[in-house]
């Protein structure tokens, strides 16, 4: 029988016994017609609504585990059974909001960090990025965002867990800290163009560390000890002197192939596609340099000039490196500083800015402008010329010999 249930009737509440066992018990609450306290054979208590609509029995459970107070049950039967006045089905509506709820889950699984950030790879990146910049947003995606993020969807990341994270890195690596705030940007801005997200979490933040232009460079000295702890080393020692004698960038000197190389002209000519400006670039190759070149092994079958497996160019440098500060007594010192090297050595034996530029493939300082426009001389005279001189100062260097320029006139 129905009976006015109270708050102390619900606490007290025990399932029926039949035959010594207890079983599943729906006590009617007398004040709130339609509503049934449920208790389970192991005491656990929830709240149920019957009623009818469109000619059928209808229950609406409204809560389980007896989280609901009598109070707070009953408001919830009256709203349930006042929609049903109205024509509304609610143990419907709810079935359809969960069935919602479960497929907008589902989708957001599909929306896992580790996932996209593998498509934002392979389908932006790797079509999109200069070869060391690729590397630079591999790095970053193994080494912080995907382990950070890992079972995550990308609607999950907030401005907040950026920040966290990049605080964390900027710490002792502030360039890192920039570096992996600018691929998150840039992920988050694609998700953004392929509707997959609203909006880019990323945009507003601050870059976090303080960056200051690098100024090393290594002087002569330096330079005669990093040229003779290349010794031994065909492949990488070869590549760190070829990068001191004509400035290159690391990954166009790695990933030098034996077709971009004039063996009549003893010219090496960098396609557009490697060339960070999207420029062709040529570099003519002084005695020193072919000398190098020629002697690298060349493995059958393989494109590269330097590689160690024959099926592609070399990539460890950090390992390289570590075994050449091993052998070295230098001041902390990177290998793009080599390029700077270069351009500080043609500078000091006199070489025109113009030609300097040129020799590293710029297009800003004196080719901006006006003059950016209408200069097409290829400076490739210049050029040998140039590189030549350093050539000359780099054997006079390791051969033993006085460190002193002598410019040109």
């Amino acid at each position: 029988m129905a009976r006015k249930l109270t708050a102390v009737a619900v606490e007290n509440a025990k399932p029926k016994r039949v035959d010594g066992a207890p079983v599943r018990t729906e006590i009617p609450d007398r004040g709130c017609p339609g509503l049934f306290l449920i208790v389970q054979p192991s005491g656990l208590k929830s709240w149920a609504v019957r009623y009818r609509t469109a000619g059928r029995s209808r229950k609406l459970t409204l809560d389980g585990g007896g989280a609901l107070t009598l109070a707070a049950a009953r408001a919830a039967a009256t709203e349930a059974l006042h929609q049903v006045e109205l024509g509304v089905d609610p143990a419907a509506a709810k079935q359809a909001a969960k069935a919602t709820t479960a497929e907008q889950e589902a989708l957001r699984a599909q929306d896992g960090v580790a996932k996209l950030f593998a498509q934002f790879i392979e389908l932006y990146a790797k079509r999109k990025l200069q070869p060391e910049t690729l590397r630079q947003y591999e790095s970053v995606g193994r080494r912080f965002i995907v382990p950070t993020w890992r079972g995550r969807t990308v609607h999950d990341i907030k401005k907040r867990a950026i920040i966290d994270l990049t605080d964390a890195i900027v710490i002792d690596r502030p360039y890192m800290a920039n570096r992996v705030l600018e691929v998150i940007h840039k992920f988050f801005a694609w998700l953004v163009a392929r509707d997959v997200t609203a909006v880019n979490p990323a945009a507003g933040i601050a870059t976090p560390g303080i960056e200051q232009a690098r100024e090393r460079f290594l002087d002569d000295d330096e330079i005669a000890a990093l040229w003779a702890a290349c010794d031994g080393d065909p492949i990488f020692g070869a590549a760190i002197r070829l990068m001191v004698l004509v400035g290159a960038r690391r990954s166009e000197v790695a990933e030098m192939t034996w077709a971009e190389i004039d063996a009549d002209t003893r010219v090496w000519t960098l396609p557009a596609e490697r060339s960070k400006n999207k420029k062709a670039h040529v570099v003519p190759l002084s005695p020193l340099a072919w000398r190098i070149i020629s002697g690298v092994p060349r493995l059958a079958g393989c494109s590269y000039v330097f590689s160690t497996t024959g099926k592609g160019p070399i990539a460890n440098f950090d390992q390289f490196k570590k075994r050449l500060d091993a052998r070295l007594n230098l001041e902390p010192w990177r290998i793009h500083d080599l390029r700077r090297s270069c351009a500080s050595g043609l500078q000091r034996l006199g070489v025109r800015l113009e030609v300097t530029e040129a020799v590293l493939g710029h297009r800003s300082g004196s080719f901006s402008g006006i003059v950016r426009v209408y200069q097409r001389h290829d400076y490739v005279l210049e050029k040998r010329a140039a590189l030549q001189r350093w050539s000359d100062h780099i054997e006079h260097l390791v051969s033993g010999g006085s460190a002193k320029i002598v410019r040109l006139k």
